[in-house]
């Protein structure tokens, strides 16, 4: 199996997770100020790039484009292309965990049809004395 664990593995844990958190602070710092260098120099949706003691800054602007739903929907419906609509069937959680807690549905008539996933997650903290 793997090492034994030791508390110097757990306090350098802590610590170093506590270094990430500051230095990303400063990053995200660092980027707010790339970004309102961008901002104002070449306008907000715009690409640019500088060069500085040997390194090169680059923003990229990268567009995502989606139809507005209720929009598109209604549009089509006056076209009548009401084929180019989808209808999307799916469980309502809410209202089920509702009829379950009412008892309209019994649990035994969902067998099968919960998927369960796992993923592990790690904690350090220090035990603060009480």
């Amino acid at each position: 199996m793997g090492k034994m664990l030791t508390g110097e593995m757990l306090v350098k844990y802590y610590e170093l997770n506590k270094q990430k958190k500051e230095i990303e602070l400063e990053m995200n710092e660092l980027k707010d100020a790339f970004q309102n260098y961008f901002n104002n120099s070449v306008g907000s949706d715009h690409k640019g790039e500088i060069t500085l003691s040997g390194y090169k800054l680059q923003r990229q602007i990268r567009k995502t484009e989606k139809y507005d739903e209720a929009e598109t929907i209604k549009r089509l419906e006056e076209l009548q292309l009401n084929e180019l609509i989808q209808v999307v069937k799916k469980p309502d959680d809410v209202k089920i965990k509702a009829a379950l807690n009412l008892g309209l549905l019994n649990p035994n008539q969902l067998e099968g049809c919960i998927i369960s996933t796992c993923s592990p997650a790690i904690s350090v903290k220090p035990i603060t004395p009480r």
